[in-house]
């Protein structure tokens, strides 16, 4: 495809975003059954579901403009998903392995969010305010996802991964 202006753009925005909801769908379930805090593992879940709403919101926004949803696969997001599968990996013990899922989480939500702010902008530019309102609402969720595993992360994951250490010394 060849971007001949901002219209196709965004089209092949809308593709990059929907390949990579499709690839979290099927990467989370993996994450949720290696992560053994519970508070992690309901978080995921959670956003497990809403990332199913996210992606089918992304092909009615593709369809309402005239665009197919389907394009090439989303290299960024395919070696984030890798780079946290090798990450979560090398982890030794279930507390570490929970700090690691827990970056590699926050890794794939901050390209997300750059994605659907992008996105958004360009929404913006071609006059498209029910695009911009769908979009804003998926960007507010990645936005939350972000800080709940923040939140997890400082109320019990990194000083159990702490702990871990400890014994190690």
């Amino acid at each position: 495809m060849k971007l001949k202006n901002l219209h196709d753009l965004f089209n092949h925005e809308l593709q990059d975003l929907s390949s990579a909801e499709e690839q979290i769908i099927k990467a989370l379930p993996k994450m949720i059954e290696k992560a053994t805090n519970q508070e992690l593992q309901d978080g995921l879940s959670n956003h497990l579901e809403k990332t199913k709403e996210h992606a089918e919101i992304v092909k009615q926004v593709a369809t309402e403009c005239g665009f197919s949803a389907k394009g090439d696969e989303c290299k960024g997001m395919k070696g984030l998903l890798q780079e946290g599968e090798d990450i979560i990996s090398l982890s030794g013990g279930d507390d570490v392995r929970d700090a690691a899922i827990i970056i590699a989480a926050q890794r794939v939500e901050h390209y997300e969010i750059s994605g659907y702010g992008s996105a958004i902008a360009h929404a913006r530019e071609l006059d498209l305010p029910d695009v911009i309102s769908l979009l804003e609402g998926i960007l507010e969720q990645e936005y939350e996802a972000d800080t709940i595993l923040s939140e997890i992360a400082l109320s019990n994951v990194n000083e159990e991964a702490t702990e871990a250490e400890r014994m190690y010394l």
